[in-house]
């Protein structure tokens, strides 16, 4: 495997490892805490928000699994500077936010303040950044494949989940009891 996979491939392992075990963390360490996480999300939307989140993996694990087990780190050329070595800064900027996310709301739910709010926001909307910087890239890519098309309708659900849910429509619904 090149190099540049095998460093992915370690983000991916480390930086998942974290968001799953950020989530583990919330929810045993804050019993109960599940309902107040979703903030003020009507009931009537958290099917459709969870509809989205699995998209959204789904979405995950099929542009990461173009990267990893389809793309050519010496063939492609994308639109990033850095080559294929971008998606790696683009996966860091999706996955430690991500990971902060959880611990940030938790604490955000036991001692509220401005500067928590503030984290959770940032923390939100670089996920979304990176998510939409993954989705540009991934459109740059040359040459194209037909398996390119499921790694981009990938990255569009996963840019659904975090750029327009979590960090626009969550942040206006979530209010402390």
């Amino acid at each position: 495997m090149d190099k540049q996979k095998k460093i992915l491939l370690f983000i991916n392992l480390l930086g998942g490892s974290a968001v799953l075990g950020s989530y583990a963390w919330g929810l045993l360490s804050h019993p109960g805490a599940a309902g107040r996480l979703w903030g003020g999300i009507p009931a009537g939307a958290v099917p459709f928000y969870i509809a989205s989140m699995v998209l959204a993996a789904i979405g995950y694990l099929l542009f990461s699994g173009y990267l990893l087990f389809v793309l050519d780190p010496a063939k492609v050329k994308i639109n990033i500077r850095a080559g294929f070595k971008g998606f790696n800064v683009l996966y860091l900027l999706i996955l430690a936010p991500s990971a902060l996310w959880m611990p940030l709301t938790c604490a955000m739910l036991d001692n509220p303040g401005n500067l928590l709010w503030f984290a959770i926001r940032f923390a939100l909307m670089l996920v979304g950044v990176g998510g939409l910087g993954m989705l540009s890239a991934l459109l740059s890519i040359q040459p194209r494949s037909r398996k390119l098309l499921a790694a981009f309708i990938g990255g569009i659900f996963f840019c659904i989940q975090t750029v327009l849910l979590d960090a626009l429509v969550w942040p206006n619904f979530f209010r402390l009891p």
